[in-house]
């Protein structure tokens, strides 16, 4: 699904690139600036809703694409229907991480089909891990790894046993991310399984 009327095949890395910038500004202003509206339009009690975002830098929450299969890769499906059942926080956190994985499938997809080269592919890796993901966006962790990166470097020259304060830390950080991301793949499941519950009662009302 993409913008009504104006479909867009970009064929290069920087056209590739450029849509990709594109449709992550318009989820970020999604989840972030126009926060209230995104939460409004997510009514659980509506259908499997599924959050877009455009090269124009504009987003829309509407049903996944008819057509089967779709023009191109679809974004998560029924974001919808956990709203209610997670803290805003963790909600939005989750959304983020999914249309992260929508909009490199988008990329890669346009990748693919337009037949680029090792080269090319790494090129526009590149470029796109060069900026920071949605996820990072929406929650801040980007800032406070950059912030960690940092004292990291300024400490560089101090005692080994200050070194060792140092590995200590990241073990700790890196444990946090541990159980984050295990609070994360939880919380998802919850979501699939509401999902298919929501369908399965819907499939025996019809």
């Amino acid at each position: 699904m993409d913008v009504v009327g104006a479909p867009y095949n970009p064929r290069t890395v920087e056209e590739v690139f450029r849509d990709f910038k594109g449709r992550r500004a318009a989820l970020i202003k999604a989840l972030t600036t126009d926060v209230d509206v995104f939460y409004q339009q997510c009514d659980p009690e509506k259908e499997n809703l599924c959050l877009y975002g455009f090269p124009s830098e504009q987003w829309e929450v509407n049903l996944p694409a008819e057509e089967v299969p779709p023009e191109l890769p679809e974004p998560a499906l029924g974001i919808n229907f956990a709203r209610d059942g997670m803290q805003e926080k963790d909600w939005l956190s989750l959304v983020a991480v999914h249309s992260d994985a929508w909009l490199l499938s988008v990329a890669f997809y346009f990748g693919a089909r337009f037949g680029f080269d090792k080269a090319d592919r790494k090129r526009l890796f590149n470029m796109i891990n060069d900026l920071p993901t949605i996820f990072e966006a929406v929650t801040g962790s980007g800032r406070k790894q950059g912030k960690e990166k940092s004292v990291s470097n300024n400490s560089s020259t101090k005692s080994k046993s200050n070194s060792k304060l140092r590995l200590l830390s990241l073990l700790v950080d890196k444990s946090s991310e541990v159980l984050n991301l295990s609070q994360s793949f939880q919380n998802q499941w919850q979501w699939q399984c509401k999902c298919s519950q929501r369908m399965r009662l819907r499939t025996r009302m019809v």
